[in-house]
This record gives structure tokens, sequence and C-alpha cells, in this order.
């Protein structure tokens, strides 16, 4: 019987290993957090802009890190970025932002219109490339040359059947395998269909990072790979993976092995992402609550600082993370800046600040301590 979609490849010994390790610091994580420590908020919104800035920027939609966080931080991006790329980025982000809320929703349920509508959040601002509507005649992502494709998805019509399959799939199938296995699955089999004009694969990874949520282990950004596989060596292997199990075209009997132990090594490499990240955080947070202590400042502009040091702080964004009025938060914003540990830059429509002083001296020092090369899993 020839099969109708990807099925889930069996697992080695070397995947299984894997695995454990990624269950391991995925269980070592979620303790971490149980108790919702102060800087949890902030580590999660710099961890989402990285997956938004990643995701687009494999389809070339490039924006700088500090617009990524402006974007989850609900600010204004720059000047420089144009309209179109603004709301290519918008429409990811709330895409993302409902994936994130899967968990708490009772009645989910896979369906095509979920799908669709997920692919219509991300594409929306190209009403000529029919957000949500499958397409109705052959797709071709072509590579340099335009006139030789490097992948030619299915006839359109039967688009409609695949995608029932898919979610059937993703409804019952293969529940007892583990959940990365399924989101990489659900990721190469969306793709390989290829059922939209144009938005194919930021929806593939969308699916794989809902997969991932529904679990409700783990907030869907500490879960997500995208960040990683936005890098550009990272990106060109995530193809070469892709075209492992395709070979220029939808043949659902190739054996996705391959790929199922690339998004295996991918998750693996950034769970040790997020772990440095982590230790970073804990690190940095208590060395700058002994500064403040030590300058005699109210324990709450802790927040502001590890924003500094993360990326940026935003006068708004640190008002709202503390709850405090416009006043109180720009009378702070303003004693740290006259005790030298925050610097201005940019205007006062798009002012953020950057830590000086002692605080750029924590701050360097907590990224020197945690500083270390990632492995392959796999090695």
């Amino acid at each position: 019987m020839v099969a109708c979609i990807y099925a889930m490849p069996r697992l080695d010994a070397a995947d299984l290993r894997v695995l454990r390790e990624l269950d391991q610091m995925r269980a070592d994580l979620r303790l971490q957090l149980r108790s919702t420590p102060r800087w949890a908020g902030q580590l999660r919104r710099s961890l989402f802009a990285a997956a938004i800035q990643g995701s687009n920027t494999i389809e070339h939609i490039t924006i700088s890190g500090s617009d990524a966080r402006a974007l989850v931080e609900q600010a204004p991006m720059s000047a420089e970025t144009s309209d179109e790329v603004r709301q290519a980025v918008v429409g990811y982000r709330d895409a993302m932002t409902y994936v994130q809320q899967t968990p708490e929703l009772d009645f989910f349920e896979y369906s095509q219109t979920l799908l669709s509508t997920l692919h219509f959040m991300i594409t929306k601002y190209q009403p000529a490339k029919w957000p949500g509507r499958y397409r109705t005649g052959g797709i071709f992502v072509t590579s340099a040359d335009p006139l030789e494709p490097v992948y030619t998805g299915p006839d359109a019509e039967r688009v409609p059947g695949l995608m029932g399959e898919l979610v059937d799939w993703l409804r019952h199938g293969d529940l007892d395998a583990p959940a990365y296995a399924r989101a990489a699955m659900a990721h190469l089999n969306l793709v390989g269909i290829h059922p939209w004009r144009d938005g194919n694969g930021r929806t593939a990874r969308a699916l794989h990072t809902l997969v991932l949520a529904r679990t409700d282990e783990l907030a869907a950004e500490f879960s997500s790979i995208e960040e990683w596989l936005g890098e550009q060596i990272n990106t060109v292997q995530y193809y070469e993976a892709l075209r492992s199990a395709q070979d220029g075209s939808f043949q659902p009997d190739r054996d996705a092995h391959p790929w199922l132990r690339f998004v295996l090594a991918a998750h693996h490499r950034q769970a040790q992402r997020v772990k440095r990240r982590y230790e970073w955080t804990v690190r940095l947070w208590m060395d700058l609550e002994r500064l403040t202590e030590q300058q005699g400042l109210p324990g709450r502009v802790v927040s502001a600082l590890y924003a500094a040091a993360a990326g940026e702080l935003r006068r708004t964004t640190y008002q709202q993370d503390e709850g405090l009025s416009r006043d109180q938060a720009i009378r702070d914003v303003q004693a740290l800046t006259r005790a030298g540990l925050l610097t201005p830059r940019g205007n006062a429509t798009s002012r953020v600040y950057l830590p000086a002083g002692a605080a750029a001296e924590i701050a360097q020092a907590a990224t020197a301590a945690v500083r270390g090369p990632g492995r392959d899993p796999y090695q």
C-alpha cells in the first residue's frame, strides 16, 4: 500500500538517548520555573522574540533583534522596517501567540480550519496569496535558478485529501510517540503537502511548536527550535534535511529518519541554549540585586536593569512589568541613569536604555561565566 503521508520512523537507540536527555533538560527547566521567578516573563519574551525573528529569517523576512523585542513588547518598530515586513512579522507573532494559548483551550481540536486559520494569520498581509485558502494549481520551490525547482508539491486536487489525512493523524496517529517526534512529522508532512500558495514553511513551523505546546509541560517559547533554525548555517542544514526526505517532490514512502534525527538534534541544541540562558539569567539577576542593595535602590529596578542587559529597556515595558504609574517608571529610569547604570539611546518616541557602568560589567561577567560551545547530541 502506498503511504498517503510520511510515516513515523522507528526510533533507534541513539534517538532514544537524545530524547531522554531532552526530557531531562525539559524537566529541570520546568522545576526551575515552577516558583514563577520575577525574571520568568522577561526570559519568555526574549525567547519568543528570537523565535519570531528566526522563523521569518528563514524566509528572508529580516528584522533586527531590537525590532523583534519591540514586536513582542507591543512597542513601535524602527522606522527603517518596511510596512510589508512589519505586517509579516506581526502576523507571525499573532499566530504564535495563539499557539501559546492552546494548552488552556478545553475545546481545542485539530482541524483543517485550524491550520488554515494559522495560515491566514501569518499571510493576511498578502491577499493575492489567498490567506487561508488552499491553492488550486501546481506549486514549485525554486533555487537561485527559477527554471530549476528544488521541490514540486503534490497536485492541487490531492491537497484536501492529504490535509484530511494529516489532521486525522494529528488527532489519532502515533499518540504514544514522543512529542518531539510527532512535532517533527507534523512539520514534514505539512511543508511537504505545501497546501497554500505561500507561507507553508512558517505555518509548518508554527504547527511544529503547536504540537509541543499541547503537551502542556512548558510554555511554547521554551520548546520552539525556530531561533536555532534561523541561523544561516542551520537554515542550510534544515533545507538539506527536508531534501533528504523529499528528494524533490512529495514522496511519503521515503525514509524520514534522517529528518527526524535532524529535528531531535536541533531541539537538543536549542535546549542547551535555553539552559545557558537560564543560568545567565539567574546569575545576572542575583548580581544585579546585590548592586541595587549596595546603592540603596528599590528592589523593583532590578527588572529594569535586567531588561537593559538582556537587550534593551523600554520604559513602558518596565512600567507594565512592575505595575507602576507612568511617573514612577520615569523616576526609576531617571534614577538609574543618574546613577550611571543605564544609558539612553534613540529619540523620545523610540528611546531605549542599555546597561552602563557597574550594570554593564555585571552583565559581561555573567556572559563570560556561562559562555560555552554547544554539542551535537549524536556525536
